[in-house]
C-alpha cells in the first residue's frame, strides 16, 4: 500500500477535478515547437518570443477545459505564468529536452539551475520528469537512468511534492527506425513499454503517478481484446494512478488510445499535440491558430475530457491507497488528536 503525505495528497488533488479525474494539457515541449517555427522562418533556431507567444496562447486558450497543466521553466513559465489561473492545477517540467545521445542509449538531465526544490519554492503542485528508457539499452544507460529518476523521486519526497514520471521508449543505434524527434517510435515493442513500466513501478523510485505511452503504436489500437490485455498488464504493472500520453498521435488515434486505457484504469490524461497540434500546423498566421484553437482544439479538449468523465478511474480510489482510498490520515502524518495537539 501507498502511504500519502499531506504534500503529495494536496498536489494530486490540485491536478484533477472534484471527481478525481486528471484532465491535463501539456505545455512544455520544446523541440516540437522550436523545430517548425526555426524551419518556416528558414533561421537555425526558433526565437524565443515566438515559441513563448504560441506557449502563451495555449496556457490562455486551453485551460478553460483542463484541470492542470504542465509548463516549462525556459517558455511557458515566463511567457504565461501569469495568464494561469490560480484554480488549476500546475506542473513544471524538470527535465532539459536536450538529452545526451550515447552509443549505448540516451541520458537525461535537468534544466540547468533548477531543482524539485525550486519548482516546490514556485508553488507547483507537481514535477514532472521524462526519461528516456530502454530496458535493453547498454547497462550503464540503464543504470544511470535508473539513478537519475531515483534522485528525483528521493528529492519529490524530501520536498513533500508529487512525482509524476513519464517514460518513453526510443530508438536505439541498430534500429531500424532512427529518429530524435518526440514522437512514437515505429517499430515500437510492447515488452520495452511493460517492461518499463514494471521497473520504475517499484517502491525505490517514490513515482507517485505515471504518464504511460500506449504499449501499442497509436494506429494499432483498434479496440480489439488482444489489444487491450495489453493495456490491461500495462495498468497493473502501474500499481498508482496512471495518465495517458499523446506522443503526437492524431486526434482520432489517441481517442482509441484513451478508450483502452480507461477500460484498464487509467484516470484521464496528460497531453498536448494531439489537441494543439492540427492548430499549430498554420504558424506562422497568428490569426488562425488563435481561432484553430478556439475551436477544434478546445472541442477536442472537451470530447476527451467528456470521455474522461464517463471512463476514467478515481485516482484517489485506485487500490494502492488501500481502503478507504487517498485521504489524509492523521496518524500516519505524526499529527495528535485532541485539544493537547496545541
Amino acid at each position: 500500500m501507498m502511504n500519502l503525505t499531506l504534500g503529495k495528497l494536496w498536489g494530486l488533488r490540485r491536478m484533477a477535478d472534484a471527481n478525481g479525474i486528471f484532465k491535463m494539457t501539456a505545455t512544455d515541449q520544446r523541440p516540437p515547437i522550436k523545430n517548425p517555427i526555426a524551419k518556416r522562418l528558414g533561421l537555425a533556431q526558433a526565437p524565443w518570443q515566438e515559441v513563448a507567444r504560441f506557449k502563451a496562447m495555449l496556457i490562455e486558450i486551453l485551460q478553460s477545459h483542463s484541470t492542470a497543466l504542465l509548463l516549462d521553466p525556459h517558455f511557458a513559465i515566463p511567457a504565461g505564468i501569469d495568464l494561469l489561473s490560480p484554480t488549476r492545477g500546475l506542473i513544471v517540467t524538470l527535465e532539459d529536452s536536450v538529452f545526451t545521445e550515447t552509443p549505448g542509449g540516451r541520458l537525461s538531465s535537468d534544466i540547468d539551475d533548477w531543482s524539485v526544490a525550486k519548482i516546490k519554492r514556485m508553488g507547483g503542485d507537481a514535477v514532472k520528469v521524462l526519461a528516456w528508457y530502454r530496458p535493453d539499452a547498454d547497462p550503464q544507460v540503464v543504470q544511470a537512468q535508473r539513478d537519475y529518476v531515483k534522485r528525483i523521486g528521493d528529492a519529490c519526497a524530501r520536498y513533500d511534492i508529487p512525482f509524476l514520471l513519464e517514460l518513453l521508449v526510443y530508438p536505439l543505434a541498430a534500429d531500424a527506425h532512427q529518429t530524435g524527434d518526440y514522437v512514437e517510435l515505429r517499430g515500437k515493442k510492447s515488452d520495452d513499454v511493460l517492461a518499463s513500466v514494471a521497473e520504475f513501478a517499484k517502491p525505490d523510485y517514490g513515482v507517485d503517478v505515471f504518464k504511460l505511452e500506449s504499449p501499442v503504436n497509436a494506429e494499432d489500437a483498434d479496440g480489439s481484446a488482444m489489444v487491450q490485455a495489453i493495456f490491461d498488464e500495462m495498468g497493473r504493472l502501474a500499481g498508482r494512478p496512471w495518465v495517458m500520453l499523446s506522443a503526437g498521435a492524431g486526434k482520432a488515434a489517441f481517442r482509441n488510445v484513451l478508450e483502452h486505457a480507461f477500460a484498464a484504469g487509467a484516470s484521464g490524461f496528460l497531453a498536448g499535440r494531439a489537441i494543439w497540434l492540427d492548430a499549430f500546423d498554420a504558424y506562422p498566421d497568428w490569426a488562425s491558430i488563435e481561432k484553430d484553437l478556439r475551436g477544434g482544439a478546445l472541442d477536442y479538449l472537451a470530447e476527451i475530457g467528456a470521455l474522461a468523465d464517463a471512463r476514467a478511474a478515481d485516482w484517489s480510489a485506485h487500490p494502492c491507497y488501500g481502503e478507504g482510498g487517498a485521504r489524509f490520515r492523521p496518524a500516519d502524518a505524526g499529527f495528535r488528536h485532541g485539544y493537547d495537539a496545541f
